[in-house]
């Protein structure tokens, strides 16, 4: 069997992290040929690529999981256990080079659902932590897209997009009975509804739009586990395809591992969470299987952005050999690619051929074009700005369109990315990690005559170590014009201009530290995504 690296072969894997392992290669092989083996016993033989009829659609998306937690794409770096998830990088596609639409959570998950950076928004930094919908009444999002093709459509797990409880911004606890507005129904266009708002309203359980449930942190995951495969045991009677969006609360804080997944990664409790979060995924996709859906069934797993550096209590994780950004530079929050460079796997029986790789660059925000070309569905000009369709790739097509991303950290500082090259407008992580974007160090880079950019080539510096921005001022100036432009026009994918809800400040320039927030927008650079100074200490990982 041949291996397929982006449109090419080769006779094994090549470990994307650094060197090729050949070792790791056969050992992957192994797996992922009898993994072919399986699949072909049970007659889901990916030979033709054809589009079967309208595929049921679940998309997993794991909180704070980072490029280098799973075995499949860390395999000497990596120490924690994840056997469901790197059974289904053997039965499916294994992305290289996928990135969140951010470096933290509330705006990728913007960017997922609608096709758009959340950059474009009123939320220029951090996350929300209430208040008014960031998606704007008349957005299509995936739901909506798929709900008009005939799909019924759920997310179970976590929206954190904005909510209001009886119309108002809470924050705190909220009573039960409490009516949900702004929220999965209304504005992401979904049919059902099971989960909670974001981790500082953990506790507080919605089914469809009302408030029913005071839920222990720590039943949390396993709770949203159950309703996903409830959910998979209730349309088994419905003839109508299905769109399931399981946003996990997990590996984020709080760190909440079951008891009897608590101590089994023999690391720390965030490893346990890694290991209890990759079973939940199994879960589901053997409820599909039980259920008679697994041969019909475009399986998308991700995360949100990179592990957080103080939850998961890096330092100590690393001193026991298992580094969760691989050989990344940085980690969530961060411009460096720890932050936003995500695992991505697909699973399509009849599409996607088992244990295959891309290394072809990917956005989550790619998920909405991607969706609408495999069901031939037309991209109106006002959607999905910045979404460009890897379908070609899940064919094992070589034909790819997107060449550029922007990135987005915590802090607002942007960075973009053109084929191998990433230019990013600051000296340090624009993070949590150290260097952070402060005055003092900016001061200090001016003085020493460093450059307030980086630019880096990273197919030759995959650790972004080596800042050629005074070498070459050229590249460094053709790509702000190229950001510039993508930024004016109000999208990045060819179309008519569009407008960017508010003005878009591209150059940053840290100030000192405001702890407050606004009410009006529920904008924070805290809520659930604090920075390490309230948690703990975020020393740079070692490379």
């Amino acid at each position: 069997m041949k291996i397929i690296i982006a449109g090419q072969t080769s006779p094994g894997f090549l470990n994307p992290m650094g060197p090729q392992h050949f070792a790791y290669g056969v050992r992957a092989f192994a797996v992922t040929l009898a993994a072919s083996h399986l699949v072909l016993l049970h007659g889901f033989a990916a030979s033709s690529h054809d589009v079967p009829r309208r595929p049921n659609i679940v998309l997993m998306l794991a909180d704070d999981l980072g490029y280098g937690e799973l075995q499949c794409l860390n395999p000497t770096r990596g120490k924690i256990k994840t056997p469901q998830l790197d059974a289904m990088a053997a039965g499916g596609m294994t992305f290289t080079d996928a990135h969140s639409g951010s470096s933290v959570c509330t705006p990728t998950r913007y960017g997922l659902l609608t096709g758009r950076y959340a950059w474009r928004t009123r939320l220029q930094s951090g996350v929300l932590t209430g208040g008014e919908s960031l998606i704007a009444p008349d957005r299509q999002t995936l739901a909506t897209m798929l709900g008009s093709q005939g799909y019924h459509t759920a997310v179970i797990g976590k929206w954190h997009l904005g909510m209001l409880f009886d119309g108002e911004h809470l924050t705190g606890k909220v009573p039960l009975g409490s009516r949900v507005t702004h929220g999965p129904l209304d504005r992401g266009g979904f049919h059902e509804f099971h989960g909670f708002h974001h981790a500082r309203q953990i506790r507080t359980w919605i089914d469809d739009d009302v408030v029913t449930a005071d839920v222990e942190p720590v039943e949390m995951l396993p709770r949203l586990a159950q309703a996903a495969v409830d959910y998979l045991a209730r349309r088994k009677a419905a003839d109508q395809p299905f769109f399931l969006y399981v946003p996990w609360s997990s590996p984020h804080s709080p760190v909440v591992p079951s008891p009897e997944w608590s101590g089994r990664s023999g690391l720390n409790a965030h490893a346990d969470f890694v290991m209890q979060t990759d079973d939940c995924c199994g879960r589901v996709i053997q409820a599909l299987r039980d259920y008679g859906f697994a041969d019909n069934t475009l399986v998308i797993c991700s995360s949100d952005n990179g592990t957080s550096a103080p939850t998961s209590k890096m330092a100590q994780l690393q001193a026991r050999g298992h580094f969760p950004s691989g050989s990344l530079r940085g980690s969530k929050a961060d411009i460096w690619d720890g932050g936003h460079r995500v695992p991505l796997l697909v699973s399509w029986p009849g599409v996607v051929e088992p244990g295959t790789r891309c290394d072809k660059l990917v956005c989550l925000t790619d998920l909405l074009r991607t969706v609408a070309q495999i069901l031939q569905v037309p991209v109106a000009d006002r959607s999905a700005e910045d979404s460009y369709s890897f379908l070609p790739a899940l064919r094992g097509q070589s034909t790819h369109d997107r060449r550029h991303v922007i990135h987005h950290s915590v802090s607002g500082y942007f960075a973009i990315r053109h084929d191998d090259w990433k230019l990013s407008l600051c000296p340090g992580s624009g993070g949590w990690t150290r260097p952070k974007p402060t005055v003092a160090a900016w001061s200090e880079a001016k003085q020493r005559g460093q450059p307030l950019v980086q630019l880096n080539h990273l197919a030759t510096d995959l650790g972004e170590r080596h800042n050629l921005a005074d070498a070459q001022p050229d590249r460094v100036q053709a790509l702000r014009r190229l950001l510039d432009e993508q930024v004016a026009r109000g999208r990045s994918t060819p179309g008519a201009p569009q407008t960017n809800d508010v003005e878009i400040v591209i150059e940053k320039a840290p100030k000192k530290r405001n702890k407050g927030r606004s009410k009006r927008s529920g904008n924070t650079k805290q809520g659930d995504d604090r920075e390490p100074s309230r948690q703990g200490t975020s020393p740079e990982p070692v490379p």
